[in-house]
């Protein structure tokens, strides 16, 4: 696993270790930030179930101004932050060891935005539809953001959760879709 593109192209990162987590791969990261748009300018990222935080780190080395990682796993909170310090983006990262549901409650609460945003849990225990709700309710993407959905094959994500439209689906295997969803133009 590395850094694709951007200031830290190349730099290794450590996967979270046990079996746990399922890091995206560096093919399936490199194609969907091709399609994302490949660099930004600012921007804060969240990466939801974060395991290595390399999706978060990538946004960060292409432009992004800060990312927040959020993973209940000890041993997944321990690589996020080795990652950081390799990859010195400590100072442009929030991290939370809680469960995925409370840091949202937080980061509504608190009222931040986000260019970008990645959910990735569990393929047994996907979560994207209620999060996509919880989203669009609490405006947590910016007018311009997208959220990317990282699922398994056999999913089917809704096409549209209120103002939130399914814009993209790829495929990568028999395992793994990745849905692509950003603010319609008019709400249905």
């Amino acid at each position: 696993m590395r850094v694709i593109s951007g200031e830290r192209k190349g730099t290794r990162l450590k996967a979270v270790p046990g079996s746990a987590t399922r890091p995206t791969t560096d093919k399936v990261k490199e194609s969907l930030f091709n399609i994302i748009g490949p660099y930004f300018a600012g921007g804060d990222a969240l990466d939801l179930y974060a395991g290595s935080g390399g999706l978060g780190i990538e946004a960060l080395s292409r432009g992004c101004d800060h990312a927040v990682f959020v993973d209940k796993q000890t041993k997944a909170i321990q690589t996020i932050q080795e990652n950081l310090r390799v990859t010195r983006y400590e100072a442009n990262a929030t991290v939370y060891r809680q469960d995925a549901r409370q840091a949202l409650d937080e980061l509504i609460t608190s009222g931040r935005e986000f260019k970008l945003i990645f959910m990735d849990p569990p393929y047994h225990a996907e979560t994207h539809e209620t999060f996509l709700q919880l989203i669009e309710a609490n405006h947590l993407l910016t007018d311009n953001g997208v959220v990317v959905c990282e699922h398994g094959s056999e999913a089917e994500l809704p096409e549209r959760v209120g103002r939130l439209e399914k814009i993209k689906v790829q495929r990568y295997s028999d395992v793994i879709t990745i849905s692509f969803y950003e603010y319609a133009s008019t709400e249905e």
